[in-house]
């Protein structure tokens, strides 16, 4: 489905976020799944309030003083793994990161975002936001999506939302695979990441940090389609949370190994992709979150810089601005030789 035509139709009245978060920070931190370690085993690249540290507790939305993204009033972080490409000399470079066009206020603005990610909450799906009540997240929650320990298809087939796009230019939508593109990718590599949608009701996080959650949707099920009904030991609805990376992989597009083995691979050393996952952190200020589920908006109807909506927005200029200065000092950025914690895998 294109979904850039869908947001250019008229008449839509879904209750639904569509966002850009900068880069408020890239270290090797995870207070959710190593709390406190610090250095954590692999690089992350984290978007939005700059609470996050090693060790976050309590209501972030009352900790942070800024936020990487263009709502104002969202200090939830936002996580995932850094994606790298393996030179047949086996040295590794971090794939650069670009805005996803389809944001509309992205490309037009000077500065563009900063790395960074597109961020979803939808109630259904992008043509009806349905007859359920959706529950906002509340302070303190957390959770994860997919394992690093994943390493095969029927694995990975247990998290039907996370998923891959060859991008052929900018635009691309559509065809999704469980593993990394095999072919090199004109436009890069989009990285999906769905989390669950139904919640116990009680718990604001699990010691694996998904029991809490449970997933209705069966694998090959698209994860921008309406969620089935949620069963009695989750029985609340919260909004379907997404995200989207665009990796830039098209600037390796000269140093494709020669024996065509497919050279991309996760801070985690994951080169089949079936390991990927993310982390969040909910941070949204008061009822901010509740209030914008609760109107009839579609994202950018629900508010854009230049475009007033319930919700309040900042310039890119201030999102750009807001990070966190890294507890973890190490280069992650240049030609390495080994990937930052994988010294002893």
């Amino acid at each position: 489905m294109n979904w850039l035509l869908i947001l250019l139709q008229t008449g839509l009245s879904e209750a639904a976020l569509r966002f850009g978060c900068a880069t408020v920070s890239s270290q090797r931190l995870d207070p959710l799944v190593e709390p406190g370690k610090i250095p954590s085993s692999h690089v992350h690249q984290i978007v939005g309030g700059n609470a996050f540290n090693a060790t976050m507790t309590g209501d972030i939305g009352e900790q942070a003083t800024c936020t990487t993204c263009v709502y104002t009033e969202d200090f939830s972080n936002y996580w995932t793994a850094v994606l790298y490409f393996r030179h047949e000399n086996g040295s590794y470079k971090r794939v650069p990161q670009y805005p996803n066009a389809q944001l509309g206020y992205e490309g037009r603005d000077d500065p563009t975002i900063k790395g960074g990610m597109t961020i979803y909450y939808t109630e259904k799906d992008f043509q009806s936001d349905g007859d359920d009540y959706i529950t906002a997240f509340k302070p303190g929650f957390r959770m994860t999506v997919g394992s690093p320990t994943v390493t095969n298809l029927s694995e990975a087939q247990r998290y039907p939302g996370l998923r891959y796009t060859c991008l052929q230019d900018i635009l691309t939508r559509g065809h999704e695979t469980y593993a990394l593109p095999s072919q090199p990718c004109p436009a890069g590599i989009m990285a999906i990441h769905h989390f669950m949608s139904c919640w116990d009701g009680v718990n604001l996080d699990s010691p694996d940090h998904q029991a809490h959650m449970h997933n209705v949707k069966a694998p090959g099920e698209g994860g921008f389609t309406n969620a089935a009904a949620c069963p009695a030991s989750h029985p609340v609805k919260v909004p379907q949370l997404a995200y989207e990376t665009m990796w830039n992989t098209s600037a390796f597009a000269d140093m494709w190994p020669a024996d065509g083995s497919q050279p991309f691979v996760w801070s985690f050393m994951d080169d089949k992709g079936y390991g990927t996952h993310a982390d969040y952190v909910f941070g949204w200020k008061g009822d901010s979150l509740q209030r914008a589920l609760n109107s009839s908006c579609m994202f950018h109807g629900c508010g854009s810089p230049g475009m007033p909506g319930v919700l309040k927005t900042q310039p890119v200029a201030d999102m750009n601005r807001c990070a966190v200065e890294n507890t973890v000092t190490e280069d992650t950025e240049g030609w390495l030789s080994e990937l930052p914690g994988q010294q002893m895998k």
